[in-house]
């Protein structure tokens, strides 16, 4: 039986058009979030942001990331670039997901440069804004738009199909493991 990783709560909203046996391959997410993929397999590494649909399984298999991995993938790099501290984007990845966002759009992350501060409505910004501490914001429900056009022009992979053995030296060690 598979086991099934989840981001938790964080982007758990009502997605009708998103196949949770659908995901898409490392190099794709990469070039979605715009990070490279040393940043991708150390955030899976180290848990901060794991593929949902499928993780690595050994030589020769491949992670398969959501598009809701992907939308967090996107969210930690805008908070890296503004300087905020992957310790502290840690703690506000798992703030987000223990709290369990019912609509996640609606947010705006604000930044300082040192911590990360999540904002539901204009005066909360306003007073983050007015208390001289916010001076970055991502509006989540952007980036989500940014996304979907993004992945809209790029191949997806299905967690059913038999794509483990997509190169050569994967497919020899299952030969000769099998006989």
């Amino acid at each position: 039986m598979r086991e099934v990783r989840t981001q938790g709560l964080l982007f758990d909203e009502d997605l009708a058009n998103l196949d949770n046996a659908e995901g898409y391959r490392g190099p794709i997410a990469c070039r979605a979030a715009g990070i490279t993929y040393r940043q991708l397999d150390y955030w899976a590494r180290t848990g901060l942001v794991e593929p949902t649909v499928r993780s690595a399984t050994g030589s020769g298999t491949h992670r398969l990331y959501s598009f809701r991995d992907i939308l967090v993938l996107k969210v930690v790099k805008r908070l890296l670039d503004t300087g905020v501290s992957l310790q502290q984007i840690r703690a506000a990845v798992e703030h987000l997901r223990e709290r369990g966002v019912d609509d996640l759009a609606q947010i705006t992350l604000m930044s300082d440069g040192a911590s990360v501060y999540e904002c539901t409505s204009a005066d909360e910004v306003i007073d983050l804004v007015q208390g001289g501490q916010g001076v970055f914001g991502i509006a989540v429900g952007k980036v989500w738009r940014e996304i979907e056009g993004t992945l809209a022009e790029l191949p997806t992979e299905r967690l059913d199909d038999d794509t483990d053995e997509v190169d050569e030296l994967s497919a020899r060690r299952k030969r000769r493991q099998a006989g």
